[in-house]
């Protein structure tokens, strides 16, 4: 007879006495109790009236009859054969039919359904699933009085006085007929889903087995009950049947097995995508980033392929985490066992079988807080950690317990669901180290776009706060960058104090982060930047040091955005707030006019090499004399640009826009020609005059530079003692590893270098000395200072006195006034540059200069010498 209880979410191998397992909405439950009661009514109904439809023929057989039917359905029950489950849809061969069809020719209805009832409850009883026994009590009784009612009537119309063998046939398919529609309504009344195809296969198989079931009972019947010594003949041809059966079932074990295994790996791979889809929400009850209602379903399938009473799955999906617990089926009396606990501390990871009956003390123990009779356990491990650990209850749907198959499976089912949950585990590791910071744990760009995605739809005020810290290349060129990066670990702790744990906060770069007010107005967030800047304005202790560090806040809101909001369109606008905090405010937001300021450095930008081919870029020269005897002794190339929209440009406009898109090699480049092409003039004239070209840090990261160098002077025939490079000490100071290689190959060359700017930086002194430098420029701050502040004139001589001690040449630069020479020569320094002497000038401009303010004399070794006029 048919599985009662066929429907999504029943214990698969269940039999139809064990009810349906209960749905987990309330609704659903007030419905089936409704539905119940239903069944129940018409079941009593139906058995009042065919009982006084049909009459009673006792006999004094009876007394034994009754019994020996009783016993023989509670045999067919036990004997009871799971064939099929898909999808939590189960049925079972429990070869009732066959005393049901006997029992048309050997006792009254009564006696029969007495029989089936008694055998039926005691059943579920016996297997604790009493929850629907009223369920299955209405059931029982439809499935004889519609038995008996489809005979009576097939006897009735043939005009027999008895049951004829046809009518017993026909009574006993009507039996799993309605066993199965009453369990497809009940399908609809817990709303579960069924296809209408499913429903007629199942459908059919029940009607085919029914049948088949029902001939071999009806037939053994009819050849013993006539020839009484073919009873061995009419054995064999049961057990036949029934190894047939246990064929049949063996092999769609392993069908339903493989779709098991297969909806459990689904399960975890879909609850892991939906994990990573979504962002985690404070207060969600999860379980590695997946609901707990996820987990409880992916539970209730384990227990359905097994039925088993009860799963947990005790889940570690974090390394510190304690053990998280998911149960399906029966609730656990000790949820949180003790640590001692041994079914926790299983090695290995492979299935073990408990039986109370056969466990040592502290097993039993274990099972008994659990309330179970037997358990499977097994260790849920990735390669090398505890990821949890998965039990499986009291079988429910056999007499014997869990068989050899149950361990196999879920041994097999372990393991997918190891490797699934490690998998996950890896997934969410390489997501979220796709979108935080390494170094803070903050959120980064690529996580700060994704987070504020939400927020800008949704929500009509939103401002994105960058906030810049400008000592950040200061620390790493004076302390190194592990103490820099001491410093943004300390500056991101402060920003997060001071918004508290719910804002969105990202480190961009560097020193830079950015900070997503939701539901905020500009007012309001120019309040919190105030209050940030403060905090971020407070010394930061860095080992015994206390370096200060000054904080500059651009914000931007979307609320006056009439066009469409993107957070790189707002990231974008507080960047350009932030650089025009550079004008004196430490705060600002941003304005339309503002972007302007991204207009000019694009156009810049995508127009540079036009301009270099039109011509609007070009070389101008500032002389350098030798002190005392004022002699030239080179020029520095400086670039200038004449922009046919913004006019002229300085180069610490354009210079770093350029070297930002790359484009510093191409400059480089052209004015290394242009200088390298004047140089050569001036031998063509007997003057030996060199040129300085200033390099930039990205020409040091070029490992194919020296090589051009080289090519450039070969070409123009220029002595490589006629160049100089230039390099700020900031530059070589930021990575001396990468630079000192370079620099070492283009001093082989014999090409001069110098360092510019010395004596702003907080390392050079350290890494001079290996520096293959010939010259040192002391920076023009220094020297305009000199007159009227004693701490430069100090810095000043001190460089003066370092750089001969080192044998280097020492340059003055921003010589304007005739005291700061005479104050330079007093000191030995070596070369003067500055407006004093000539403003940087174009080629042709530099020549009439040279003409009128230069005598012109023999040198020592027959080169011409130019002297400056006094």
């Amino acid at each position: 007879m048919p599985d009662r209880n066929a429907h999504p979410g029943a214990a698969p191998g269940a039999k139809s006495k064990e009810g349906i397992a209960p749905a987990e909405p309330r609704t659903d439950e007030s419905r089936f109790r409704r539905y119940t009661f239903v069944v129940l009514t018409l079941g009593v109904l139906a058995a009042f009236a065919v009982g006084t439809w049909l009459p009673f023929h006792g006999s004094g057989n009876l007394w034994w009859i009754g019994p020996v039917l009783a016993l023989a359905f509670l045999l067919a029950e036990q004997l009871g054969i799971n064939v099929d489950v898909r999808s939590g849809i189960s049925w079972t061969i429990s070869f009732t039919e066959i005393p049901l069809v006997i029992g048309f020719f050997v006792a009254p209805f009564e006696v029969v359904l007495a029989a089936h009832l008694v055998a039926g409850i005691g059943t579920l009883l016996a297997r604790k699933v009493a929850g629907r026994v009223l369920y299955n009590a209405g059931a029982f009784l439809l499935e004889i009085t519609g038995a008996f009612a489809v005979a009576g009537l097939v006897a009735h119309a043939m005009g027999a006085t008895g049951i004829p063998w046809v009518a017993a046939l026909a009574g006993t398919l009507t039996a799993p007929l309605i066993s199965t529609l009453l369990a497809l309504a009940a399908v609809r009344v817990l709303r579960r889903r069924m296809r209408v195809s499913t429903a007629i296969r199942l459908t059919g198989r029940i009607l085919v087995v029914g049948f088949v079931n029902a001939s071999v009972g009806l037939s053994g019947y009819l050849v013993i009950s006539n020839t009484p010594q073919a009873w061995p003949l009419v054995l064999a041809v049961f057990l036949g049947l029934t190894a047939l059966y246990w064929a049949y079932s063996d092999l769609l074990r392993e069908q339903r097995d493989m779709e098991a295994l297969s909806d459990v790996s689904l399960m975890v791979a879909r609850s892991g995508q939906q994990a990573a889809a979504r962002p985690a929400t404070r207060g969600e009850d999860l379980v590695g980033g997946v609901d707990v209602r996820e987990w409880a379903t992916i539970a209730e399938r384990i227990k359905d392929q097994l039925a088993a009473g009860r799963v947990v799955l005790r889940l570690r999906l974090e390394a510190d985490d304690p053990m998280r617990v998911v149960v399906a089926g029966d609730e656990l009396p000790q949820p949180d066992p003790n640590s001692d606990d041994p079914l926790l501390r299983l090695p290995g990871a492979h299935v073990r079988h408990f039986r109370i009956t056969e466990a040592n003390p502290d097993v039993r123990a274990s099972l008994l807080a659990r309330g179970a009779q037997e358990a499977l356990v097994v260790p849920l491990r990735s390669a090398n950690q505890l990821l949890g650990i998965a039990e499986a209850h009291d079988r429910l749907s056999r007499w014997r317990g869990f068989g050899k198959y149950d361990v196999q499976l879920l041994g097999t089912m372990a393991s997918h669901l190891a490797t699934s949950l490690d998998n996950r585990r890896l997934l969410a590791t390489l997501r979220h180290d796709a979108y935080h910071d390494p170094l803070t744990g903050h959120l980064n760009r690529p996580g700060f776009q994704q987070l504020a995605r939400d927020p800008l739809r949704d929500s009509a005020e939103v401002v994105v706060l960058r906030i810049d810290l400008d000592v950040f290349s200061t620390v790493s060129d004076a302390l190194g960058y592990s103490w820099a990066d001491r410093m943004v670990i300390a500056a991101g702790r402060r920003i997060r104090d001071a918004l508290g744990p719910d804002v969105p906060l990202a480190r961009l770069e560097g020193a830079s982060f950015a900070a997503l007010l939701v539901s905020s107005t500009t007012e309001e967030a120019h309040q919190v930047a105030e209050r940030l800047r403060v905090e971020l304005s407070e010394p930061y202790p860095v080992d015994r040091l206390s370096v200060e560090a000054n904080a500059m806040i651009g914000y931007a809101g979307s609320a006056n955005d009439a066009g469409e909001v993107d957070v790189d369109g707002m990231l974008q606008r507080a960047d350009v707030a932030v650089r025009a905090t550079r004008g004196g405010e430490e705060v600002r937001g941003y304005v339309p006019s503002m972007g302007q300021i991204f207009l000019r450095r694009f156009q810049m930008v995508t127009q540079f090499r036009q301009s270099l081919e039109d011509g609007h870029v070009s070389v101008h020269y500032q002389p350098k004399i030798t002190l005392p005897n004022r002699q030239v002794a080179g020029v520095e190339a400086l670039v200038r640009w004449v922009h046919p929209e913004f006019g002229r440009l300085g180069p610490d406009e354009f210079v770093p826009a350029i070297e930002a898109a790359g484009l510093i090699g191409v400059l480089t480049s052209f004015v290394l020609e242009e200088s390298l092409k004047r140089v050569r003039k001036w031998l063509d004239e007997g003057l030996r005059i060199s040129a300085a070209v200033n390099l930039s840090v990205r020409n040091l990261a070029d490992e194919d530079f020296p090589a051009k160098v080289e090519r450039e002077l070969a070409r123009f025939g220029v002595p490589p003692e006629l160049l100089t490079f230039e390099l700020t000490e900031s530059g070589v100071m930021s990575d001396p590893q990468k630079a000192l290689p370079i620099l070492r190959e283009l001093h082989s060359l014999g090409i001069e270098l110098a360092v510019d700017d010395f004596g702003t930086g907080y390392s050079s002194l350290a890494y001079l000395r290996q520096l293959p430098v010939d010259q040192v420029k002391i920076d023009k701050s220094f020297v305009l200072g000199m007159g009227t502040d004693l701490g430069d004139l100090a810095v000043v001589r001190s460089i003066v006195e370092l750089g001969h001690s080192l044998g280097l040449t020492v340059v003055a630069e921003g010589v304007e006034e005739d005291v700061a020479r005479d104050q330079l020569e007093a000191m030995g320094c070596d070369v003067a540059q500055g407006y004093l002497i000539s403003r940087p000038l174009p080629e042709d401009r530099l020549e009439a200069w040279l003409q009128a303010r230069t005598a012109r004399s023999p040198g020592r070794h027959s080169e011409t010498v130019l002297t400056l006029l006094t």
